[in-house]
């Protein structure tokens, strides 16, 4: 059974997606950029400050799911300069316990929506 689920907490969606879909246990979230969800603006002061704020908005997402970043099983990291990945995996790292961290890609890509730097997806379980 498919659940949406949606807070107030991360930005809403700027198209046709919702913040993230529940079906059964599994949690797939959409891509989440430096999108301050209280003003709507986005953060991009430096990479550390963008990669917080993503992190944050999923954070957010999975409160609303009632899980954590320990439920998290694979997360998808788009970057737009591969020099930024020591800075991105400094803030990411502090979201996750390294012993039981989830799967993941880091992919570097021609350009993000609004043109971010960071976006972040996460599959997560009950």
């Amino acid at each position: 059974m498919k659940t949406i689920i949606t807070t107030p907490n991360a930005p809403a969606p700027i198209g046709p997606y919702n913040q993230a879909i529940l079906n059964g246990n599994m949690l797939y979230t959409s891509g989440q950029i430096a999108i301050d969800p209280k003003t709507g603006n986005l953060v991009l002061d430096d990479i550390k400050t963008e990669t917080k704020l993503v992190m944050e908005n999923l954070k957010s997402i999975l409160t609303e799911a009632g899980m954590t970043f320990e439920n998290v099983l694979k997360t998808s990291i788009f970057i737009s300069d591969m020099h930024n990945f020591a800075a991105i995996n400094e803030v990411y790292a502090t979201y996750f316990n390294e012993a039981t961290a989830p799967a993941r890609e880091t992919v570097e890509v021609a350009n993000l929506p609004k043109f971010v730097n960071v976006e972040i997806s996460v599959i997560a379980s009950l």
